[in-house]
């Protein structure tokens, strides 16, 4: 706002991440001219909007533009007319929903920006939207007229344990940090979800509420929020689904030939999900051009694991099965889940924060000669000074203890990573836990440990 020069701002992120908020907040509703897309709405449609939104903010008749070369062209008329020593804030929300197909609004917002808008200097062009995908491909790697114009970009990520933290208390909410843990395994700290939070109840209170009344928020949250992205919907849910049932990851060659999707449309999705924050991808301990995808968008993780084929549903479902098994299996794998989302502070607990590290993941079946059996590292930490951290989490309510059978399982496991990677560097345990690791003769074994608290750090 205070430059010297025309800015096109690039505000982009997952759904329900606050991005019209954050701008909303920041510039108080103070606009020239602000527009919002409509979702599955054809040409015309978006351009009788269009007029209507223009008509608002002239405070006089105009008439609906035949094309959106007619739609800029009366924005400029609009925007030229106004004081000459501000600068002009144009908001484009929802981006993405106005470029229908066979739609010239990508190529007359070119026009507009480099035949109009960057010459004069006052101009605030902010573009937003939630299919990220289409932000990148459109506007962060036009290869057209809007190439490298891109000024200035923010994007936006769920919120940390730390952030999702300050966002409670500044809601007047006492849960303790293992409540907050437990509420991030549903929301994921997005902001939108967060909201919907009454801090007065309990977290299983909120959950019932939300997720399992019929009326909840977010009891259909799932349907809307793929459909509401993506053209090809049906696409990417059967890769979201095929991710889900595939709990260790797949690499883009078999997530083809598990939905039956051609190798480069498969590709097409996978990049679209990833940008979107619902897939992540890790690289393999010593094969870096070996990646593999996982699901990691953590609504969509419970749905499918608790509402989508749920027929027992009563409003208080989760309230009456938190000590299931089946609920805290999905507990454990949630945690091993957000760890690897706070490595950064993993690594700040264990005093590399500044070193030279790559994290990945490694799987292995077992080695007949030496009499092992197959193991799977979810997070390995690899440091410059040839150290390996194989990193083990375990979500439990008290102190984490170690058995006879699991130190052998852990021993086990390093010595098949030794055999498997030929790795020539130093090879040790790290727990990552709620309340650390218990007193025993087997806490030995052990070389580091990060606690919950550490995740909570900024």
């Amino acid at each position: 706002m205070a430059s010297g020069r025309s800015e096109l701002v690039v505000v982009c992120g997952r759904r329900r991440i606050g991005k019209t908020f954050l701008v909303d907040s920041f510039l108080g509703g103070r606009y020239d001219f602000t527009f919002v897309g409509s979702h599955k709405a054809k040409t015309q449609i978006q351009l009788r909007r269009w007029a209507k939104a223009l008509r608002e903010a002239q405070g006089r008749g105009v008439q609906q533009p035949a094309d959106w070369y007619e739609a800029f062209e009366a924005l400029e008329d609009h925007l030229a007319a106004l004081p000459t020593d501000r600068k002009k804030v144009v908001f484009i929300d929802e981006m993405p929903w106005i470029d229908t197909r066979r739609s010239t609004f990508v190529s007359a917002l070119e026009d507009f920006w480099n035949g109009w808008a960057n010459r004069r200097g006052d101009i605030v062009l902010i573009a937003s939207g939630s299919a990220t995908s289409w932000m990148a491909d459109n506007l962060l790697a036009n290869q057209g007229g809007l190439h490298n114009r891109i000024t200035q970009r923010i994007y936006l990520k769920p919120f940390t344990l730390a952030e999702t933290e300050e966002y409670v208390r500044s809601k007047g909410g006492e849960w303790t940090r293992y409540d907050i843990m437990r509420c991030y395994m549903l929301t994921g700290g997005v902001p939108y979800y967060l909201s919907l939070l009454d801090f007065r109840q309990s977290v299983a209170q909120n959950v019932d509420r939300l997720c399992f009344d019929e009326r909840g928020a977010l009891h259909r949250e799932y349907d809307e929020l793929y459909n509401a992205l993506f053209t090809n919907a049906d696409a990417y849910i059967r890769v979201v689904e095929t991710l889900y049932r595939h709990k260790d990851g797949l690499q883009r060659k078999q997530l083809a030939l598990a939905t039956g999707m051609n190798g480069l449309f498969a590709k097409t999705v996978l990049n679209n999900l990833e940008a979107c924050d619902f897939v992540g991808c890790q690289q393999v301990f010593g094969k870096k051009d070996t990646l593999v995808y996982r699901l990691k968008d953590f609504y969509t993780l419970f749905y499918l694991k608790f509402i989508a084929n749920n027929h027992d549903m009563d409003g208080r479902w989760w309230t009456h099965h938190l000590a299931d098994p089946g609920v805290r299996a999905w507990e454990g794998l949630t945690f091993e889940l957000i760890a690897m989302e706070h490595h950064e502070q993993i690594k700040k607990a264990l005093g590399i924060a500044g070193m030279a590290t790559a994290v990945s993941t490694w799987r292995s079946p077992g080695d007949e000669e030496s009499n092992l059996p197959g193991a799977q590292v979810d997070m390995v930490i690899d440091r410059a000074d040839r150290i390996v951290h194989l990193c083990e989490m375990k979500f439990a309510q008290e102190a984490f203890h170690i058995s006879a059978e699991y130190e052998s399982r852990l021993r086990s496991r390093a010595e098949l990573f030794k055999i498997k990677t030929k790795t020539r560097k130093a090879v040790v345990h790290t727990l990552v836990t709620t309340y650390g690791v218990g007193e025993g003769r087997y806490k030995g074994i052990v070389h580091s440990q990060v606690r919950m608290d550490d995740l909570f750090e900024p």
